[in-house]
C-alpha cells in the first residue's frame, strides 16, 4: 500500500521512496527476475533480507532464485573486513606483493564456508612463499624486474614486494663505504672467486662462503659490498646471480681508499 508519503509499501517494508526511485529490496529482486537468474550467491549478512524478497517476488507473480549464503570473511577483531583492516580488496594484496596464484589458493581452501571466518592473514603467507617457489624462471624474474641469473636468489622472498627488492639489490645496489676492516675478506673473496670457474654452480659458490666462514671472513661487510644492504638472500645465491667482473667492480668501488 501507498504511504501518505507517496512510498510504497509491503508488509512494512518500504519498496518505492516518495520520489519514485526503488529501494534495494525491490530492485534486487525485480532485476534477478527480468534477467532470469537462477541462483544468488551472497554473504550470510543478507540472509535477513531472504524472506522479504520472496515475498516480494511472489507479490510479482515469481519465485525467488535459488539463494545460497556462506559465511563472511573477518577481521582480527570479528568485524567484516573493511579498509580499516588493510586487507579489505584484492588490490590490498597485490601491493603487499601477494601473488594471485597464493590468494586464489586460499578462496579454494575457503571453498563456501557456512560460517563466518577470520582471515588466515599467516596462511595466505604461507602459500604466497610456495607461489613464488612455484613460479616459472622468466615469470618471477620479470616480476622482480631482474636478470635470469638472480632467480635463484628470488625464490627466498616471502612476497613479490621483497623479490622486487631483492632484484634491485642484484641490478643496482646502492653504494657502500667499508671500514678497514672489511679490506682482508673482500680480498680474499677476490682471490676466491678469480679461482672459480666463470659461471658458478650452487657447489661452486657455497664453497667460496663456506671458506670465508671458515677464516671468521666479515661476510656482512661482503653482502653491503655486493648488495648495497644488510640483509637478503643467502649470500652464496647471490654469487650465482652476478658475473665475477662485476662482483670485482662493487667490492672495488667499496673496498676502504678503493
Amino acid at each position: 500500500m501507498r504511504d501518505t508519503d507517496g512510498s510504497l509499501r509491503l508488509g512494512g517494508v518500504t519498496l518505492v521512496r516518495p520520489d519514485g526511485t526503488a529501494t534495494y529490496q525491490l530492485a534486487t529482486v525485480a532485476d534477478d527476475l527480468d534477467l532470469n537468474i537462477t541462483h544468488v550467491i551472497r554473504g550470510s549478512d543478507h540472509r535477513p533480507n531472504e524472506a522479504v524478497q520472496r515475498r516480494i517476488a511472489r507479490a510479482l507473480g515469481a519465485e525467488l532464485p535459488e539463494v545460497i549464503h556462506h559465511g563472511l570473511l573477518l577481521g582480527e577483531d570479528g568485524k567484516k573486513l573493511s579498509k580499516r583492516h588493510g586487507h579489505a580488496s584484492v588490490a590490498d594484496f597485490r601491493d603487499e606483493g601477494i601473488p594471485a596464484a597464493a590468494l586464489r589458493a586460499y578462496l579454494d581452501e575457503l571453498g563456501l564456508p557456512a560460517h563466518d571466518v577470520h582471515l588466515d592473514r599467516a596462511r595466505i603467507g604461507r602459500l604466497a612463499i610456495g607461489a613464488i617457489e612455484a613460479m616459472e624462471d622468466e615469470d618471477l624474474a620479470a616480476a622482480a624486474g631482474a636478470p635470469p641469473s638472480a632467480v635463484r636468489a628470488l625464490r627466498g622472498a616471502r612476497t613479490l614486494v621483497e623479490a622486487r627488492e631483492i632484484g634491485r639489490q642484484i641490478t643496482s645496489p646502492a653504494s657502500a663505504a667499508l671500514p678497514e676492516e672489511a679490506r682482508p675478506t673482500l680480498e680474499r673473496f677476490v682471490q676466491l672467486r678469480a679461482r672459480a670457474p666463470e659461471h658458478l654452480d650452487e657447489a661452486d659458490a657455497r664453497a667460496i662462503i663456506r671458506e670465508l666462514k671458515a677464516v671468521g671472513g666479515d661476510l656482512r661487510s661482503l653482502r653491503l659490498a655486493l648488495t648495497g644492504a644488510q640483509r637478503g638472500p643467502e649470500l652464496w645465491t647471490v654469487l650465482l646471480a652476478l658475473p665475477p667482473g662485476e662482483a670485482f667492480e662493487r667490492v672495488q668501488r667499496s673496498k676502504p681508499g678503493g
